[in-house]
């Protein structure tokens, strides 16, 4: 539906990359617990460097590439290439921390997607899925692909909503402020764009991630003595 400057596809992207939205992204900090009990993120500038890193070179550059593959998937009716993308997102997870983090938000958002938003091939893929793990980059690919949103559309808000969840998860952690945040978000602007534009021309032969220490940081909160946070 598009009148007068209503867009479903804009609704929807933004009710279902909300903070509202029920896949629990609150509950995890993606290592960042782990480098502000060391010290290593103390800042407004450290988390800004350690979140666009997340963003540019981690998680965030192999979760935009499985959604595109999934999105370009579901836009061709195509499940099994959907169900390629998504072991493929399943598969390229450092930690058993990070592997929580994806599928849980990813079974989490499938199920409550296909249960306020009726969809028969995100239906269809649930089936073939048989109860199996969901990555979460894949299932808001299908599902906004299947929705008409565009995929630079479906990456850029993908991407601000991990900015966001770890500046929120910095906020609650006390690295910084209300306004601090804001500003990291504002900083990070030109970094999502370079990373959502990225992701449409990249090969499939460049896929992966390079931020060791992340994923160093990951493995230490595993073992953390008190924490706040899933990862």
């Amino acid at each position: 539906m598009r009148e007068r400057g209503f867009s479903s596809g804009l609704y929807r992207l933004i009710a279902w990359l909300s903070p509202g939205f029920p896949v629990g992204a609150f509950s995890f900090s993606h290592g960042l617990e782990a480098v502000a009990e060391s010290g290593a993120v103390r800042d407004r500038a450290s988390l800004q460097d350690w979140i666009g890193a997340v963003v540019a070179l981690g998680s965030g550059r192999i979760d935009a590439d499985i959604l595109r593959d999934a999105h370009r998937a579901a836009t061709a009716d195509d499940i099994e290439a959907l169900t390629l993308a998504n072991r493929r997102g399943l598969a390229f997870r450092a930690t058993a921390e990070m592997a929580v983090e994806t599928t849980a938000q990813g079974a989490a958002f499938l199920h409550t997607c296909r249960a306020a938003w009726p969809e028969p091939f995100l239906d269809r893929w649930a089936i073939t899925l048989d109860g199996g793990s969901v990555c979460y980059a894949a299932a808001v690919g299908a599902a906004t692909a299947r929705a008409g949103i565009s995929l630079d559309w479906a990456l850029t808000g993908y991407l601000q909503a991990m900015a966001s969840n770890l500046v929120s998860a910095g906020l609650r952690l006390g690295i910084i402020g209300q306004t601090d945040g804001q500003r990291i978000l504002a900083a990070l602007e030109p970094v999502v764009y370079a990373a959502a534009t990225g992701a449409l021309t990249r090969q499939r032969s460049a896929f992966g991630s390079a931020t060791f220490a992340v994923e160093l940081a990951s493995m230490a909160h595993e073992t953390q003595y008190t924490r706040l946070f899933r990862s």
